[in-house]
Parts: C-alpha cells; sequence; structure tokens
C-alpha cells in the first residue's frame, strides 16, 4: 500500500503538493547557499553583528530543506537534489553580491517574500487536499519567517 493511502489522502492531491513542495525545496536551496556565501564573504563594520545572524539563518534554512524533503518523500514523491533542476525550479536568483552587509539582508527579505508567498500557496492546496501534516509545517514557517521579516527590517531601519 501506497503512503498516500495509509495517511488518508488523495494520490493525485499528494503529486500536486508534492510538486509544490519540490519547488519551495528548490527556493530554499538557492536561499541557502546565498545566505552561506553572504556568512563566508561579508566585510565591513556591519561583520560582527551579521556573520552569526548569517550562519544562524542557514543552519535553519537546512533543516527545513530537509524537513521539506521528507515531506515530499511521506507523501509519496522523490524531491529534487541537483542544484540545475534547483536553478530552473526557483523564483530565487543566485546572488552575486554577497559582501555588503545592507544588500545581504535586503536578498535575504526578498528571499523571504518568495518562500513566505509559495508557503501561502501550499496553504491552500493542502487545505483542500485535508493535507495537515504539510499544512501544519508551512504555517509553522510561516509564523517564524514573519518574525524574522521583522527584525531583518528592523535591522535596515525600515
Amino acid at each position: 500500500m501506497n503512503n498516500s493511502k495509509i495517511i488518508g489522502l488523495n494520490e493525485t492531491d499528494c503529486q500536486q503538493i508534492s510538486e509544490k513542495l519540490n519547488i519551495l525545496l528548490a527556493n530554499y536551496s538557492v536561499f541557502y547557499q546565498n545566505t552561506r556565501g553572504a556568512h563566508w564573504n561579508i566585510k565591513g563594520d556591519q561583520f560582527f553583528t551579521l556573520h552569526p545572524k548569517f550562519e544562524e539563518l542557514y543552519n535553519n534554512l537546512v533543516l527545513k530543506i530537509d524537513e521539506i524533503a521528507e515531506r515530499i518523500l511521506t507523501l509519496g514523491s522523490t524531491p529534487n537534489h541537483n542544484y540545475s533542476d534547483y536553478l530552473t525550479l526557483s523564483n530565487i536568483n543566485e546572488s552575486k553580491e554577497n559582501s555588503d552587509g545592507t544588500k545581504c539582508v535586503e536578498n535575504i527579505l526578498a528571499s523571504f517574500k518568495i518562500v513566505i508567498d509559495l508557503q501561502r500557496e501550499l496553504l491552500e492546496v493542502t487545505a483542500t487536499a485535508g493535507d495537515e501534516g504539510t499544512n501544519s509545517q508551512m504555517s509553522d514557517y510561516i509564523t517564524e519567517q514573519e518574525k524574522e521579516v521583522w527584525m531583518y527590517n528592523s535591522y535596515l531601519g525600515k
């Protein structure tokens, strides 16, 4: 018996949700790598503030990447794992700016906007499908990330 039957979800819904989760996974993966680049390359008077903050963020992102991939597997699909796939699917572009603190924070905020929007789309699809597992996961992510957005915006004085 496949996973969808055991967890009480429609197989077609599971496939549709998994496709959207793979898009989210791609965005998180590019977001993660951009944040690592910012952590490694940050320069200037903001270094001691942002260097550890970026590390905290990319450690959080890698946990979410794993959780999203595991949710895709739970739904009976296969998570993408190639960066070539990620770059094709992601709305977040590879960052070329990784040493200017203000620009890095602006890139992080833009990336949060993209993943939050994707997660809100998933909330709608998962609610209709009765997929409480994915719905709860996305809701938890959004709650956490809205606070992060507030903090990064506050850092920028916005």
